[in-house]
């Protein structure tokens, strides 16, 4: 259809409009300070700003899993170093990372505001990636047997088992944790986009700084104009991306016949039409598919190729992977003696006071993440086993959990404070607002991967309601829930330092914790305390980790696996 192509060409158009307004904004000159313009007419191009860093941090994220995922799955002896150091780049918040981040990527571009915009887009990849790279190792730990062994017979490369086995089976995950990787770099978006430390104050044009002056001022005006732009942009980007990529990930579903339900996508379905595309996509599989033959199995001049590379590859990725873990490891003991030296000036009273802190903030996020799985299980399974709730809920879905929770801080503090409600329980239900989201979007995953053939014997065997939830979807979904506890157990420790630490009318509100401690030393830029906080946050969360979480996962790959 005409007409389509020429969408597809203005879309194409619009998108290197935009690209280069941010290359503008990126070689401007320096200033620590932006203007806020709090009238609506500037909004368009801040939220297309904010766009774009969300967007650039996704890739990098992206680019983070599949390096960093697929070598702790496949060498045993990185994993026991990789694994421990995801939980502890989970577990350090925002805050640890951005007062070094920022002053040397300031330095290191002194003229223009490269250095400014790359601080905020790590800072909101430290939101995004790790879950992403949690679920994507988790799946490939749990690929069905018979696709490995289908992949050992017809003598797949490394390559062509992750393209052709690994990844589809990987894709239903990935996917839904990258609309939540999306989601929590959302909810640190007025932190990365406005920060303080010490006496200087750093500041990008873009919907986070915007929301923080409003807030700072008290515009009400402002403040809904904001969040009727984050709304906008939210389902935009859910009808236009999200919603496409859920529908065609759905093709990758592990099941051996049942009933297919039918999910749409009325603008992928417009993009199928488009002829510029068929075209380029012809050309794409064309090459793509050079040396393989029909049914994506491999040909037979592919098979008998990778006989010589079978036996040469594991001899350099080992050397490779070695070389890297010689390399990491030389990394982390320069800055594991770099921040002994930072420690030594802290006293033993005050670690004995972190180290409390540390445990009342434990207890919080612990019950954060049981009242969140109370509501998400049900939820989640329902939107998840059924298309027709999918196609209604997942934008609602998505549009709140990628609102910035802390925006809405204001309102619930004076709600606690009519109710008589102190922070330090109050503080529970704020960290609830940014972290329940995890639980839920695993779940619908988990829900949504249940094969069909199972929910059919299912109900040819009469199983149905309460029994229905135990013998067949509580199984099925609980390695997917285990990673949603995981990942929201790392965002709880990361929202605790919003969540403890609250602005209310010109007044700063407490509760005893750690996410406290770190947002005071942030604010203060003692470094010291702010690096003693930061280590015993990400040794708790290690230990816990490997504890519990470990234990759990265990669990679930040994005896509620679909894939064994």
């Amino acid at each position: 259809m005409k007409w389509v192509d020429l969408l597809v060409i203005i879309g194409c158009t619009g998108i290197l409009f935009a690209l280069i307004s941010v290359a503008q904004q990126w070689r401007g000159t320096l200033r620590p300070i932006a203007q806020v313009n709090l009238s609506p007419v500037a909004l368009p191009r801040y939220a297309l700003l904010s766009l774009s860093r969300g967007l650039i941090a996704y890739v990098m994220s992206l680019a983070f899993t599949m390096v960093y995922a697929y070598w702790a799955a496949k060498d045993r002896m990185a994993e026991r170093v990789l694994v421990p150091l995801l939980d502890i780049l989970q577990s350090i918040p925002v805050l640890g990372f951005m007062p070094g981040l920022v002053l040397a990527l300031v330095g290191l571009f002194p003229r223009t505001n490269i250095g400014l915009e790359l601080a905020a887009i790590i800072m909101i990849f430290t939101g995004q990636a790790w879950n992403m790279t949690f679920s994507f190792y988790y799946s490939l730990r749990s690929v069905p047997t018979d696709m490995r062994d289908v992949a050992t017979v017809y003598r797949f490369t490394w390559w062509q088992r992750l393209r052709w086995v690994e990844l589809p089976f990987s894709t239903m995950g990935l996917v839904w944790n990258s609309m939540m990787s999306m989601a929590g770099g959302w909810f640190f978006l007025m932190i990365s986009e406005a920060f303080v430390l010490g006496e200087k104050d750093f500041r990008l044009p873009g919907l986070g700084s915007y929301m923080s002056v409003a807030v700072a001022r008290g515009d009400i005006a402002a403040m809904v104009w904001a969040v009727a732009t984050m709304v906008v942009m939210i389902v935009l980007l859910d009808q236009l991306l999200w919603r496409p990529v859920v529908v065609w990930a759905r093709k990758f579903r592990v099941e051996e016949g049942g009933a297919q339900e039918s999910t749409s996508s009325w603008f992928l379905a417009r993009l199928r039409r488009s002829r510029l595309l068929r075209w380029g996509a012809r050309r794409w599989r064309r090459r793509a598919t050079r040396g393989v033959g029909s049914g994506g199995m491999a040909s037979p001049a592919a098979l008998r190729r990778p006989t010589s590379i079978t036996r040469e590859s594991p001899h350099w990725t080992a050397h490779l992977s070695l070389l890297l873990s010689i390399v990491l490891l030389a990394v982390l003991g320069l800055g594991g003696w770099k921040l002994v030296h930072l420690l030594q000036g802290l006293s033993l009273a005050r670690w004995g006071a972190i180290l409390g802190a540390a445990a009342q903030t434990l207890g919080r996020v612990l019950l954060a993440i049981a009242l969140g799985t109370l509501w998400t299980l049900p939820v989640g399974l329902a939107i998840g086993l059924s298309p027709r709730i999918s196609r209604v809920m997942q934008p609602v879905v998505q549009v709140v959990a990628s609102f910035p929770a802390p925006m809405l801080f204001p309102a619930v503090v004076a709600l606690l404070a009519a109710f008589g409600v102190s922070l330090d329980w109050g503080s529970v239900l704020l960290m609830l607002l940014g972290t329940q989201w995890y639980i839920l979007f695993n779940v619908i995953a988990g829900a949504m991967a249940v094969p069909s053939d199972l929910r059919e014997a299912a109900r040819g065997f009469g199983i149905r309601g309460t029994q229905r939830f135990w013998v067949l979807l509580a199984p099925a979904v609980f390695p997917y829930l285990v990673t949603g506890w995981v990942t929201a157990a790392g965002g709880a420790w990361n929202a605790s330092i919003v969540s403890e630490y609250v602005t209310f009318k010109g007044r700063v509100l407490s509760a005893h914790g750690l996410g406290a401690e770190i947002s005071r030393a942030a604010e203060r830029a003692d470094f010291h305390a702010l690096a003693a906080s930061v280590v015993v946050m990400a040794m708790v969360v290690v230990l816990f980790n490997r504890t519990v979480w470990r234990r759990l996962y265990g669990l679930a790959q040994r005896r509620f696996s679909l894939s064994k």
